[in-house]
C-alpha cells in the first residue's frame, strides 16, 4: 500500500506547477512518507519545523473560531502549506508563486489514501 500512496503523491507533485515536496509525518514530526522534486527545500522539513505546526494549530484553535485545520506560511522563495490530519501532518512545500488554492484543493483528494497510514500510526 505504501508504494501506491507514494506513486499517487508523486503524481500530484507532477500535476501542481511549482510544488516541490509532499511529506506525511506524525504529530511529533517523524517522517512517514516523502516525495520530492530535485529542488532542495530541507529547511521546511527540519525536525523542529513540523512540531511547531502542531503547537501553532493548538494556539490558533484557542482564538474561538473553531479547530484550526491548515496553516499557510509564505517566505521569500517558498510557501509551506501544512494540513492537520490527526494523527498525521501533511506538508506541501512549493515555490513562492505556486498556486496555493490548487494545493488546498488537494486536501480532500488525499484523504482516502491517508486512512491506512492513520490506522498504522494509531496502532503503534
Amino acid at each position: 500500500m505504501s508504494d501506491d500512496i507514494k506513486k499517487y503523491l508523486d503524481g500530484l507533485l507532477q500535476k501542481v506547477s511549482g510544488l516541490y515536496v509532499i511529506q506525511i509525518t506524525d504529530r511529533d514530526g517523524v517522517p512517514l512518507l516523502r516525495v520530492s522534486q530535485e529542488k532542495n527545500v530541507d529547511f521546511a522539513l527540519m525536525p523542529s519545523f513540523i512540531p511547531t505546526f502542531t503547537t501553532a494549530c493548538d494556539q490558533a484553535s484557542k482564538l474561538g473560531l473553531g479547530k484550526n485545520k491548515t496553516i499557510i506560511s509564505m517566505y521569500s522563495n517558498y510557501q509551506v502549506v501544512q494540513m492537520n490530519k490527526l494523527p498525521l501532518i501533511l506538508t506541501f512545500v512549493g515555490a513562492e508563486n505556486c498556486n496555493t488554492g490548487h494545493i488546498l484543493a488537494l486536501e480532500h483528494q488525499v484523504d482516502g489514501y491517508l486512512e491506512d497510514i492513520k490506522l498504522a500510526v494509531t496502532e503503534a
